[in-house]
């Protein structure tokens, strides 16, 4: 095994180690990079004994050492090698170069590039240079047009998920500008905004005949994307043909791809333009279209490779932390394994992705929840592919008005309330079947629920 422009080996992780030096570098270098620990000089793979506690202080060090932040632009991960446990830093490429040592500062001292296949101090002209054409433009230092912002939202999707934000959270996770005011990225995620996140149906294929505009905006960003994920899940339906002995089931976009593609249109989205992303469904395909064109330093060549600069690093990050960004730079290699890069469409202010249908479907027709088939039956559209679990039905069959969590665990015979939340109110209130009647207060100890329109339409078949 031998090191690369974009590959440096590391036996193990010690104090004396300067791996801060190495991810710098890479933070610095156009491509970004990886840092491999369970490698000696010679090449060869030794393993890590205590993978646990190497990604622990890498993470720390990592976090506490360099700056600007670059917390959301390095993923820390456990790879199998030859029978060892190795721990594989990736790093992207940052958007605000230079990145430095906080303890030097910006100086030859505290700044590195990447030379072949070492990391060198950057000259005092580079880092000038950098730094002169920075952007300024980011989420991060944008100052939020609303000052009074709540996040109660927020607490709650990362206590779904078994963490749990402290009173520093609006610093650890860069929601606040450098003068401790809210930014435009916490403007984003906070519980009421003004960004208006559209999902348009037509019945052809141009945009003559509008039938439907689904607004899922007004909230936070976190669950605007939830909603438009679940829309286009009903939206993307299954399509099976029913023999006497089989059923070939095939939907009509790649279900990996449309999500993968839904996320990456809320994360890459350039919100400094104040243009949200949009979503349209046709007969014949759904267009996703992202505010800006490809980030300075990034060629088309380059994206498709999965080589990423991150536009939003504050939500890509928080977007990880709550499972909804698995990798940097996965997306469009994810997309690439079901759909062509022609699919792709870059203009200077935009980029549009455009996912064929596997046929085309009449719009106008409502999806219906899936029923039993009779063996004759030909073609038949399930549209909402397994959305009502066995909880969530259960949950659908005893609401007829609005009720706390209390009176459904009753009606349930539940008694451990988060099992309750996790398999039956979550789901059902991520799918649009179940809403809260103060959304705005999610917490609040008058919170009940109710079913939607679409859940009702579900319960009543």
């Amino acid at each position: 095994m031998t090191e690369t422009n974009r590959i440096e080996y590391k036996e193990i992780l010690t104090k004396a180690l300067d791996i801060e030096k190495e991810v710098i570098a890479f933070l610095n270098y156009a491509s970004g990079g990886a840092v491999i620990f369970g490698v000696n000089k010679r090449g060869k793979v030794v393993g890590i004994a205590d993978v646990d506690d190497t990604m622990l202080r890498i993470k720390d060090r990592l976090k506490t050492n360099i700056h600007p932040s670059c917390m959301g632009l390095f993923d820390i991960s456990v790879v199998e090698q030859e029978g060892n446990q190795l721990v594989k830093v990736t790093i992207a490429s940052g958007s605000e170069k230079p990145y430095f040592k906080k303890k030097y500062g910006m100086s030859e001292k505290g700044c590195y590039m990447r030379v072949g296949t070492a990391s060198e101090p950057m000259p005092q002209k580079t880092i000038d240079r950098l730094y002169a054409s920075r952007t300024r433009d980011t989420i991060s230092k944008i100052v939020s047009p609303k000052q009074k912002l709540s996040f109660e939202q927020l607490h709650i999707y990362y206590q779904e998920k078994g963490k749990s934000l402290n009173s520093q959270f609006a610093t650890n996770l860069e929601l606040v500008t450098e003068e401790s005011v809210w930014n435009y990225a916490g403007y984003l995620l906070s519980d009421i905004n003004n960004i208006s996140i559209k999902v348009a149906k037509y019945s052809g294929a141009n945009r003559v005949d509008l039938i439907e505009t689904n607004e899922y905006g007004y909230t936070s960003l976190i669950k605007a994307c939830k909603q438009v994920l679940d829309k286009l899940d009903v939206e993307n339906r299954t399509l099976a043909t029913i023999t006497s002995k089989t059923r070939q089931e095939k939907r009509l976009w790649n279900a990996k791809a449309l999500r993968e593609a839904v996320i990456n249109a809320f994360v890459h989205n350039d919100f400094s333009r104040e243009v949200p992303p949009k979503f349209e469904i046709f007969n014949d395909r759904i267009e996703i279209t992202s505010a800006g064109s490809l980030v300075d330093g990034l060629s088309e060549k380059e994206f498709f490779r999965g080589f990423s600069i991150p536009r939003n690093k504050e939500l890509i990050r928080i977007f990880k932390d709550l499972d909804l960004v698995e990798q940097l730079g996965s997306g469009v290699p994810r997309i690439l394994e079901a759909y062509k890069e022609d699919c792709f469409e870059f203009s200077e202010n935009f980029i549009r992705l455009v996912l064929p249908a596997t046929e085309q479907v009449d719009p106008t027709s409502t999806p219906q929840v899936p029923h039993k088939l009779s063996p004759t039956t030909d073609l038949v559209s399930d549209p909402v592919n397994d959305l009502v679990s066995d909880p969530v039905e259960k949950l659908i069959l005893v609401m007829d008005k609005e009720y706390s969590i209390s009176e459904l665990m009753n009606f349930l015979k539940l008694s451990h309330k988060p099992n309750f939340r996790k398999n039956y109110l979550q789901p059902a209130v991520e799918s649009g079947i179940i809403e809260l009647t103060i959304p705005e207060k999610p917490s609040s100890s008058k919170q009940k629920y109710r079913l939607t329109q679409k859940g009702k339409s579900i319960k009543k078949q």
